[in-house]
């Protein structure tokens, strides 16, 4: 199931990409407002400040044709990127200028990194033997002082979704501020400016070409595809984060390749790479031709593709340097000097100790900031601005992947039992497009007019326990489940509950839990997740409108109607169950259990912080609807208690309870 939803996901996005521009005139009218959301999706809307770079010059390392500059500027106070500036020794004025941005080939002993621009040296002694300033810069991961890109892939820092934040847009800001850098410099021709570099190198390559319009030419090598490879044929897993944007906008990749329209932009791969594959680089080249077509400009993008796996090979290089060499330098001269490496990595270390002040190792806490905590709105008006602020927020960056024209429910019976004086029943519908749920349904047998629906939002820890509950008299209806052993004392508990009131309980395990579980492998798990964000979602975010989608399938069974309906969950699955509640109308009730106080422990969803926290959302539901947070104090959700007794709501709204 997952896999197909992944593909009909993607070719949704696949085919809206590019879709609906008319002519040059649309484009432009739109590229504008195209490159804003790049900068969002980057963490960089608003752009900021272009602080003092406190450019350093610790060193140089010397060669008969060309100088090196060993130097580190700060992109941002304490945001430290280490470069090495490659200079030739005859400088006639000034001269074109290249940036090298380096892919994940580290250079390390010892446990001393010296940075990736050790390992791609040979590239920046290539530009300067060929007339070129070039400055090459360090990756955030794999500089001298080592960062984190791997937070989602290998640390499960998932809470960089709420944040909106991507390491990717750490590497994009640096390339900016190594731009303003190579600006500032009497060699270089501030007008004539080109990037590349492989790999992750060829990603920040496209990011800083399409965000800012110095780049005159561009060669990403190795480093472009579309998601159709990244999230359908599985590249996702071979990728650490650096390489995407948050995807809010739910991009395809070609429109990256478009804002670039009409500099000269050559894309250049292998053709066995297997993490950036042909077919792939192709789609995303005739998507972005028609662009540059529309500018009468299609000799000023290139598709260059040579034989061999992902590696960096002299075949690429030579494409590279060619086109660099024709668009900065109008030299359409054969290459006859090789890119070869000079020095020792010792040789281009910049520091000799690092700086106590650097932010590197935890940017990601503040590059993009959480949203402060509010003031407690003074009235009911500021209130009501400060809601639909919110919610407006929440509809258009979180949930925006939402379906804006839902498949119809398609609620059908799945099975129907009655034993020990309790019926039971589920129902499948669908939830999305190839998103089928599984709606169980237990109630006391003979009942036919309930007084109120409960509706249990399942999640990996309670679905073990739901099926221990309901075994010991519906273990046949759970043919193909993996049961836990029979827990007694719950169904007795159960039981007795539903004999003696009119009660539906209710029970849906949202996608990837229960009946809909994938692979259960830690490295699936999280890839499926990248994968969620990669398409403008998470996977949290998703089940939020599978509980939406639950209540109205519920909504639509001839027992319920509109029976009053409460929602209750467990640790993030509760805020789950709270979002729900937002966004879906009839909802009495919450009842909320070990709700975190914060996202940071989740539920994750897309962009939240940089908006409002759980607390905020709580105070949103509590307008209409009681909730009740146990076991919890007061104390610990003051913003929400506080609004509830400002706007003179009924207490009842928000209760709080010690015990479970």
């Amino acid at each position: 199931m997952i896999a197909e939803y992944f593909r009909v996901e993607t070719q949704q996005l696949q085919d809206a990409c590019l879709a609906d521009v008319k002519d040059l005139a649309d484009w432009e009218a739109k590229r504008e407002g195209y490159r804003r959301q790049l900068l969002e999706m980057l963490g960089l809307d608003p752009l900021p400040e272009r602080t003092d770079l406190k450019a350093t010059v610790t060193g140089r390392a010397e060669h008969e044709e060309f100088v090196v500059e060993k130097l580190h500027f700060q992109s941002r106070p304490g945001l430290y990127v280490t470069a090495s500036l490659y200079v030739p020794r005859k400088v006639e004025g000034r001269l074109p200028a290249v940036l090298y941005v380096c892919g994940h080939g580290g250079s390390k002993k010892d446990g001393v990194s010296f940075g990736s621009k050790a390992t791609y040296q040979h590239h920046g002694g290539w530009f300067a033997r060929n007339g070129y300033v070039c400055l090459t810069i360090d990756t955030l991961q794999l500089g001298e002082i080592e960062g984190i890109h791997h937070g989602t892939y290998r640390y499960k820092m998932w809470w960089w979704l709420n944040r909106g934040y991507t390491p990717a847009g750490v590497e994009a800001w640096n390339c900016v501020r190594a731009l303003d850098y190579l600006q500032s410099r009497p060699e270089v021709d501030p007008d004539r400016l080109g990037v590349t570099g492989r790999s992750g190198g060829g990603a920040y390559s496209w990011w800083i070409a399409a965000i800012d319009e110095r780049i005159k030419a561009a060669v990403p090598v190795a480093g472009i595809t579309d998601l159709e490879n990244h999230v359908v044929d599985g590249c996702v897993e071979g990728h650490c984060d650096c390489m995407y944007m948050v995807n809010t906008y739910r991009w395809d990749y070609p429109l990256v390749a478009a804002l670039i329209a009409p500099r000269a932009l050559l894309l250049s791969n292998t053709d066995r790479d297997r993490i950036f594959p042909l077919d792939g680089v192709i789609r995303t080249y005739e998507k972005t031709r028609r662009i540059y077509e529309l500018y009468g400009a299609g000799e000023k993008l290139g598709l260059y593709m040579t034989s061999g796996p992902h590696k960096d090979t002299q075949e690429l290089q030579t494409g590279a340097f060619r086109w660099l060499n024709r668009h900065l330098k109008n030299d359409d001269a054969l290459i006859e000097k090789t890119a070869v490496k000079f020095f020792e990595p010792e040789q281009l270390k910049v520091f000799d100790q690092l700086p106590a002040d650097q932010r590197n190792t935890e940017i990601h806490e503040s590059f993009v900031p959480a949203a402060d905590a509010p003031q407690v709105p003074p009235d009911a008006a500021a209130w009501q601005t400060m809601r639909d602020g919110w919610r407006t927020a929440l509809r258009e960056k979180t949930f925006r992947a939402w379906p804006a024209s839902p498949a119809a429910l398609d609620v059908a019976q799945a099975l129907s039992a009655e034993r020990q004086g309790l019926h039971f029943e589920a129902f499948d519908f669908t939830s999305q497009d190839a998103i089928r749920l599984r709606l169980y349904v237990v109630h006391r047998a003979g009942l036919d007019k309930p007084e109120s629906v409960v509706l249990n939002v399942l999640d990996e820890q309670t679905w073990p326990d739901f099926l221990a509950a309901m075994r010991p008299a519906f273990e046949a209806e759970f043919q193909g489940e993996s049961l836990p052993p029979p827990d007694e004392a719950a169904f007795g508990k159960t039981s007795e509950t539903l004999r003696n009131a009119p009660l539906v309980l209710a029970y849906v395990a949202p996608r990837g839990v229960g009946p809909t579980a994938w692979d259960q492998s830690e490295r699936k798990q999280t890839q499926h997740q990248r994968r969620f964000y990669l398409l403008g979602q998470t996977l949290d975010g998703m089940r939020v409108w599978d509980v939406r989608r639950t209540v109205q399938a519920l909504r639509s069974l001839d027992l319920i109607g509109k029976t009053p309906l409460s929602v209750q969950g467990r640790g993030p699955a509760a805020g789950v169950a709270l979002y729900a509640a937002l966004f879906e109308p009839g909802i009495r009730r919450l009842e909320l259990h070990a709700l975190p106080r914060s996202h940071r422990d989740g539920p994750y969803l897309l962009n939240v912080q940089r908006y409002l926290d759980i607390p905020q959302a709580v105070a949103m539901a509590a307008e209409n609807t009681d909730v009740l947070l146990q076991p919890a104090e007061a104390a610990d959700w003051e913003f929400p208690a506080a609004v509830v007794q400002r706007l003179g709501w009924n207490r009842q709204r928000l209760q709080f309870g010690q015990t479970e």
